[in-house]
């Protein structure tokens, strides 16, 4: 990965958690398929980019401790999300108020707090936990996934 693009998705990553958690000397791979490119950082899938939009992977969710963009989905949406489904407005019991429609999301299951899927914001967060209907959240990535199974 040229050090330039690099660059450019440490940049993207720490606006989306508005912190900075990936080191300037670690050593970036590019991973092209026909449906993303995928970065890896250090051996570690960081990331993935689909058009000019670069998303963060659950496991680089899980080895980080992020607020920004937190979604808190109930019990029973997670068998859905875990399957790959978007998700459905009545699920949510929580959101950062700061979500805006088009935001990099990820949502996580109410008891274990664990990451479940990586997505867009299709509501604000306000209206994610206040709407009894409707998509709130465009799937991307999902436990179980290729991504997710990257080795």
């Amino acid at each position: 990965m040229r050090k330039k693009d690099f660059k450019k998705v440490k940049s993207e990553l720490e606006n989306i958690f508005g912190v900075d958690t990936i080191d300037k000397n670690a050593k970036g791979e590019l991973i092209i398929t026909d449906s993303y490119e995928l970065i890896v950082i250090d051996g570690e899938p960081v990331a993935f980019k689909i058009g000019d939009k670069v998303y963060p992977t659950l496991r680089f969710i899980l080895n980080n401790n992020f607020n920004k963009g937190r979604v808190v989905v109930d019990m029973g949406a997670v068998k859905f999300l875990a399957n790959g489904a978007d998700v459905m407005a009545p699920g949510i019991v929580g959101a950062d108020e700061n979500i805006k429609v088009g935001d990099v999301v990820f949502v996580v299951d109410e008891n274990h707090n664990r990451p479940l899927c990586v997505g867009e914001a299709l509501m604000d967060g306000k209206r994610m936990v206040e709407s009894k209907s409707g998509k709130s959240i465009k799937t991307l990535h999902h436990v179980g996934d290729e991504i997710w199974n990257f080795k």
